[in-house]
């Protein structure tokens, strides 16, 4: 087994049976995981970010077999093997799985874990005291709200619980637009401190002029790029986009030299996380003067400047990935009123002078 220096943290080459060299995932406390694509890939790159995200490789969880039956350690360990968990892209799966392990290992008054509480004996009255507990933070609530009546609806369809009664609960009242859509003069102000030929600026550019999320401008590289045009297949959702190449991106790729498989790579010469990269850009972020602003900002931003500049919800999302009208709307809320208002008053005025025109050649055609 060998340790090769350019290849990632904790993954190792080993020639197989037939002598091939192969390459393994391996870490102190995780499951190895045999990677199918070779390195340099798309198709490793989203392996590689299915074992630290703890997808392809997770825990090795110790005393499985001491798990009581009945038990939310037993519905938890059959739900993470589920299509209802595993259909979402592996970056959501670290989410879900976060919120529900933070859950399972809080302590009730009984002194136990939740759990190791037997599912039947979950009611709404429960669920209604541990959403109230993490009050101020109702975001934070009512994302294990949601967790929690995916996981019961799981319970009763495999005959673990006769009903949900998270259903029977209600969401607390968010008063938030989410993060803050950069403004142009933001983007200008970055812009300003990170000049073209940065990695920082590349990574901006990256965001903005795709309107990918971060989790996927981290990973993207020479191999998606095919006839000129950026083939990206998210992370989060699976849906894959083809996008031109626009000018400003374009130059900015050819201007920030090539040092790895990505076009970001860390100081230390590797692929962020998506935990570091979140964190790189922040830094980023406040070096410009803008801690309001954050790398999902950036793809609000896109969707905004496009709807500003008239493109359809279905032009927006071929480029955004979207899937639905409700989602375009909430990326695009933010997009400058007196600009559209202007546009609209401009197609209205143009279809009445159409209108009129269209009248007044008919009463002429009468007329004579």
């Amino acid at each position: 087994m060998t340790r090769k220096k350019w290849l990632p943290d904790n993954v190792t080459s080993y020639p197989d049976r037939h002598g091939k060299i192969r390459y393994r995932w391996r870490k102190k406390g995780f499951k190895p995981y045999p990677f199918k694509h070779e390195p340099g890939t798309e198709g490793f790159l989203a392996e590689l970010r299915a074992c630290e995200d703890g997808i392809a490789a997770p825990v090795v969880e110790a005393g499985v077999d001491r798990i009581k039956s009945g038990t939310f350690d037993d519905l938890l360990r059959r739900y993470y093997r589920s299509p209802d968990f595993l259909d979402p892209g592996p970056r959501t799966q670290v989410v879900y799985r976060g919120v529900l392990e933070r859950w399972r290992a809080r302590v009730g008054k009984s002194g136990k874990r939740y759990g190791e509480a037997m599912v039947r004996d979950l009611h709404a009255r429960h669920v209604e005291k541990m959403l109230a507990e993490m009050l101020p933070h109702r975001t934070a609530a009512n994302m294990l709200r949601k967790r929690l009546s995916a996981l019961m609806k799981f319970a009763v369809r495999i005959d673990m619980a006769s009903s949900n009664p998270v259903a029977a609960t209600r969401p607390f009242k968010v008063e938030s637009a989410g993060f803050h859509t950069w403004t142009d003069e933001e983007i200008e102000a970055y812009e300003s401190r990170h000049p073209v030929g940065t990695t920082a600026r590349l990574a901006l550019d990256l965001m903005l002029w795709t309107g990918q999320r971060g989790g996927d401008a981290r990973t993207m590289g020479p191999s998606n790029i095919r006839d000129r045009r950026l083939v990206v297949t998210q992370e989060k959702t699976g849906v894959t986009v083809s996008l031109p190449i626009l000018a400003p991106l374009a130059a900015s790729i050819l201007a920030t030299p090539l040092t790895g498989l990505v076009f970001i790579m860390s100081e230390h010469g590797r692929p962020y996380t998506q935990k570091g990269f979140g964190n790189k850009v922040r830094q980023w972020c406040d070096e410009a003067g803008l801690p309001q602003c954050s790398a999902h900002g950036l793809r609000k931003a896109a969707a905004r400047r496009f709807a500003e500049a008239g493109c359809s919800n279905q032009m927006i999302k071929a480029w955004t990935g979207h899937t639905t009208d409700s989602e375009v709307a909430r990326y695009t809320a933010a997009a400058n009123q007196q600009l559209l208002s202007d546009a609209a008053g401009d197609q209205l005025m143009a279809n009445l002078r159409e209108r009129l025109a269209n009248v007044s050649a008919k009463s002429l055609k009468g007329g004579a």
